[in-house]
């Protein structure tokens, strides 16, 4: 140790007590840089200046045991353990001797440690720390089990539900998360967040059985409101929208004064692609409100539901729809929501941008607000660009950034700026744009905004024309004017004339997702083999390697395929965002208990 230091600490000291806590912010700066001799001496002085605190006996007994000086932490532990038997320095004192292997000394300390809570329960909470601190599980549990006995007024059921958690005892941790949701019913949105990295999508799942047949039978036993909505949030995880909606209803019927949750559940299965069961919840509520707002937003769902994949003679009886409800609901501020959705099904699923447009003028002539207008403006100028008339649609998007300055739709609209140019070719000006949405405070656009940066930047010097690229966003107008087959083609024809240009492997990932819309599985599945082989380094890999298993896993039946995808992404690609999903899934196919 340098003399420099040395002269350093009494300096720090030799200016009294005010300078304690600098003292003590170098001695833990020491510690956390493995410099243990420094912080030892510093820990020393500090402990000689406050005999009394225990905070710098703890530091001093770490410090010693990570020089491995563990003579030193029994000597000072013991002298002040003459002073006053505090049961916390007894366990420190029993896991010195531990790391001494001397456990049967050790395992006498801890009984004695165990034992105080008798007569003084007051120390319950931090003997057990103390305990925890050294991974003594065992003893913290037994100290907390004792502990329902000695305080039957207090519950210690999260804290046995943690260390349960801890040692794989996952059985005892969701017993015991339970009863602390009957002690404390308002926690249960903590609870589920922390029982939510226990299980799986998989309902045959080990750890998914023990929690449904806990709640089971505590339904069972007491159908307190809160047992039906943790099991409903369990379907949920288990994407079995339908076993959840069966518990909502039930919750509702105990307490009708809202449909909200069960309008989220039939919105959750909708984006979860069942909309069987989201048209079923959404019938369910239009069986049973009284309130208009809510019947129009189930009204509006099954109608969009009904729309997708519908044949002609469909759409007709779906037009027909939409007209009796504005018959029976009006035309205004109250069924704007449907008025967009219509405006929506006219331009983009009957192909009649003309009545479009003139449906959502009228829109504009009714008493709105101003956020009201601009999401009707913006519809106009989307079908605008489904039109092909880019510069009046950029007239629209324009006004929309002017009249609601930093607001979300107003960086939507400036979004809609950008990927309008970049449909009509003008790269340039869209990159500009996008570059000041990548601090969108909307997460969303960040992301498009950053994709569609990446894509433009990434492609727009292969060649002074751009030809590759503008195909390319030509294919991206056509999904958007819901030309799918349109759109393969022209990938196709990038595919064949700029083969091994950098835009390859975004082109093959553009069709595969495409070809997945249409159900065509195995053109997907050789696009993304393609990536994977072919283009290995670059940014598209480990999307290639997750949509691919996703797709062995839940459309071609190729678990252990997907199983081996899955496993690269952990081991070839942990900062992508599939890593987690993808080692939870990995373990699930693995058959691990998932904890």
């Amino acid at each position: 140790m340098s003399r420099s230091f040395l002269v350093i600490i009494c300096f720090l000291f030799g200016l009294g007590t005010s300078m304690a806590q600098e003292s003590e912010v170098l001695a833990d700066n020491y510690y956390k840089r493995g410099e243990f001799k420094k912080a030892l001496v510093i820990y020393q002085n500090l402990n000689k200046a406050k005999p009394y605190s225990y905070k710098y006996i703890y530091k001093l007994v770490e410090t010693y045991q990570q020089l491995e000086q563990f003579d030193e932490t029994e000597n000072l532990l013991v002298q002040r353990l003459e002073k006053r038997r505090n049961p916390t320095l007894v366990v420190e004192l029993g896991y010195n001797y531990q790391l001494k292997d001397s456990l049967n000394v050790a395992n006498k300390l801890y009984e004695e440690a165990i034992a105080y809570i008798d007569e003084k329960p007051n120390y319950i909470y931090s003997i057990a720390k103390k305990f925890e601190d050294h991974s003594l599980l065992d003893q913290a549990v037994r100290i907390y089990n004792k502990a329902k006995i000695l305080t039957p007024d207090k519950n210690f059921s999260i804290q046995l539900a943690r260390i349960y958690g801890d040692q794989g005892n996952i059985e005892q941790m969701f017993s015991n998360y339970i009863d602390y949701i009957a002690y404390r019913p308002n926690y249960l949105n903590n609870i589920k967040r922390a029982v939510s990295d226990f299980i799986s999508e998989n309902s045959n799942n080990e750890n998914n059985i023990f929690l449904r047949r806990l709640l089971l039978k505590k339904i069972q036993q007491q159908p307190s409101p809160y047992w039906y909505e943790l099991l409903s949030w369990l379907y949920v995880q288990e994407r079995a929208y339908y076993k959840s909606f069966i518990q909502e209803k039930a919750l509702y019927k105990r307490n009708p004064e809202s449909l909200d949750r069960i309008i989220e559940l039939a919105v959750t299965a909708l984006n979860d692609d069942d909309s069987e069961t989201s048209k079923d919840i959404f019938n369910y509520i239009l069986e049973t409100t009284q309130d208009a707002s809510t019947a129009l937003t189930a009204h509006q769902y099954i109608l969009e539901i009904d729309t997708k994949n519908a044949s002609a003679k469909a759409l007709k009886k779906i037009d027909e729809a939409y007209n009796t409800l504005f018959n029976e609901f009006g035309k205004s501020e109250l069924t704007l929501a449907l008025q967009l959705a219509y405006g929506q099904f006219l331009a983009f699923y009957l192909k009649d941008t003309d009545a479009a447009t003139k449906f959502l003028r009228q829109s504009l002539k009714q008493n709105i607000s101003e956020f009201q207008e601009a999401k009707v403006k913006l519809l106009l100028a989307d079908i605008l660009v489904l039109q092909e008339k880019f510069n009046e649609a950029l007239i629209f998007y324009s006004q929309i950034q002017a009249n609601l300055k930093n607001s979300t739709i107003s960086q939507e609209a400036r979004f809609k700026v950008a990927k309008t140019s970049y449909y009509k070719g003008d790269f340039d000006w869209a990159e500009s744009q996008l570059k000041i949405l990548k601090s969108s405070t909307s997460q969303l656009i960040a992301n498009d905004a950053l994709d569609l940066k990446l894509l433009i930047s990434d492609n727009k010097y292969e060649d002074s024309t751009q030809t590759a690229l503008k195909f390319y966003a030509k294919a991206d107008l056509l999904v958007f004017q819901n030309k799918t087959d349109d759109a393969i083609s022209l990938l196709d024809k990038i595919l064949e004339e700029h083969k091994g240009e950098s835009i390859t492997d975004q082109t093959l990932y553009q069709q595969a997702k495409l070809f997945e819309q249409k159900k065509q599985y195995d053109k997907a599945e050789a696009n993304y083999l393609e990536i994977i082989k072919d283009w290995k380094e670059d940014i598209l890999a480990d999307d290639a390697h997750y949509y691919l298993a996703e797709l062995y896993n839940i459309h071609l039946a190729k678990p252990e395929d997907a199983k081996q995808l899955y496993e690269k992404i952990i081991f070839e690609f942990e900062d992508s965002i599939y890593y987690i999903d993808a080692r939870k899934k990995f373990r699930v196919l693995r058959g691990d208990s998932i904890n």
